[in-house]
């Protein structure tokens, strides 16, 4: 007999909500973990620690820039590094303690150490010292997330040249940023170093920031963060990246070719992206199946090709965004019970938070030509909202995409303050299956910015109320 129905390797959002799902639907449970403690990338050194910059760095622009807008006088606004990043590290042991306890609270056993697949039922963890123990299970899931993307021939040495990590952990605000990549991470980490007086330049090789994006939306969004100071070179290829005494020299060209020039930076951040982290699992070993871009091959029921080993999260296909990991984590759990466990991927939460926020859910309209869809677009700006006009956060807009024979909701983007919440709204709609105009009829409260949505909405009948 197995001492276990299930070892889940990784804690971090998927990994650590699956094991309490099952463990609450009566499986006995245990989870391996490599760092000290739980959470994984996103609530250790990724989603968690940025969002404390992001929100502590947008404090200190207010009160430096827009206090005054609002009758409000301030003199001698200083910037303490050192306690900024303990607010943030502050944030993270909050949160990893607490996913400790709700592990602990729901009796799951959790073993610290690398986990390593040693066959059918068969978990060995390696702890730090080099003892190891082996763990018998009838099921396996492997929840290990993913890593920083290498850019071939560019050494991150997180002190110059900076991986996400390193950039949230500067000793000193830079006086030259240059980010490879215009993606989220890239956006995100700018932007807070931009707000804290860094001079930031992003480099991306596409001709667009945020690849994947409504095309819309992100060009709007682009107008927005160059209007705050960040520079764009888009188009343009890194061919290099050389250390000096102080800083680097970045070589870059445009990316159809052509004439080189040299860009010099204190710190050089290096966002192109993630890959799964699958390193030392011994997927050779046991047989598991990896597509051509490293991610563990799975059924619609997260199974592997191996009976009793699983995958969820951001070692599968789809977005590597901690939520869709959860959602996988419930499913899972919920099948190995016995029960129907379900992502529907279609309608998945897309968050830029910067400020203001890009969030987006559903197709975007690009992906809606494509595949020959017809739609009906309705768009409404912020400027004409009463509350955002009130607050002073009139940039940006919400856009929502209906079929145009069912009127049924297949895409909302929005640029604007708090869109990450707002966004919700709508995707709760578009998992019922909602029309553009059961949003319409739907009251909102004045003055909130919701009503935006609701205006969006009406506006794709052409029929907005206030513009």
């Amino acid at each position: 007999m197995s001492a276990y129905d299930l070892v889940v390797i990784g804690t971090g959002p998927g990994g650590y909500v699956c094991a309490i799902r099952a463990a609450q639907l009566g499986l006995r449970t245990a989870v391996v973990e490599k760092r000290a403690t739980h959470g994984g990338t996103c609530l250790n050194v990724g989603c968690i620690p940025s969002k404390a910059l992001l929100h502590a760095s947008e404090a200190f622009e207010e009160a430096n820039h827009h206090f005054a807008d609002l009758g409000i006088e301030v003199s001698g606004v200083t910037l303490d590094l050192k306690k900024m990043m303990g607010f943030k590290d502050e944030g993270v042991a909050g949160n990893t303690k607490g996913v400790e306890f709700l592990l602990k609270k729901n009796k799951v056993d959790s073993y610290q150490g690398t986990g390593r697949i040693a066959g059918a039922g068969r978990v060995e963890v390696v702890s730090e010292d080099g003892g190891n123990r082996m763990l018998e299970t009838k099921n396996i899931v492997i929840a290990t997330g993913s890593d920083v993307a290498k850019l071939p021939g560019v050494e991150i040495d997180e002190t110059v040249v900076v991986s996400s990590t390193g950039a949230l952990a500067l000793g000193a605000v830079p006086k030259k940023l240059l980010v490879i990549g215009a993606g989220v991470i890239g956006l995100e980490l700018g932007s807070v170093w931009r707000r804290l007086g860094a001079e930031v330049t992003v480099v991306e090789y596409l001709d667009r920031v945020l690849p994947g994006m409504d095309g819309e939306t992100a060009k709007q969004f682009q107008r927005i963060l160059t209007k705050q100071g960040i520079a764009f070179r888009l188009s343009t290829k890194v061919t290099g990246v050389e250390v000096a005494k102080k800083g680097a020299k970045v070589t870059v060209e445009p990316a159809a070719g052509g004439q080189a020039e040299v860009l010099e930076a204190d710190v050089v951040l290096v966002a192109i992206g993630r890959v799964p982290y699958t390193a030392g699992l011994g997927l050779e070993t046991v047989g598991v199946q990896v597509d051509n871009k490293g991610r563990i091959q799975t059924d619609e029921h997260f199974a592997t090709n191996v009976t009793g080993i699983y995958a969820i999260g951001d070692v599968i296909a789809g977005p590597m965004l901690a939520h869709k990991a959860e959602d996988e984590g419930v499913a899972v759990a919920e099948i190995l019970a016995g029960q129907s466990g379900h992502v529907n991927y279609g309608v998945i939460p897309n968050v830029v938070y910067t400020f203001p926020e890009v969030a987006s859910v559903g197709r975007t309209e690009e992906e809606l030509k494509k595949d020959g869809v017809a739609y009906n677009a309705g768009k409404f700006p912020f400027t004409a909202n009463g509350r955002a006009k009130a607050n002073g956060t009139t940039d940006g807009f919400v856009k929502i995409l209906a079929d145009a024979q069912t009127d049924r909701v297949l895409g909302v983007h929005i640029v604007g303050a708090d869109a990450g919440n707002l966004i919700a709204e709508v995707a709760v709609a578009m998992e019922f299956g909602a029309s553009s105009e059961d949003i319409g009829r739907t009251c909102h409260a004045h003055p909130t910015l919701t009503e935006a949505v609701k205006e969006a909405a009406l506006a794709v009948a052409k029929r907005a109320i206030h513009v």
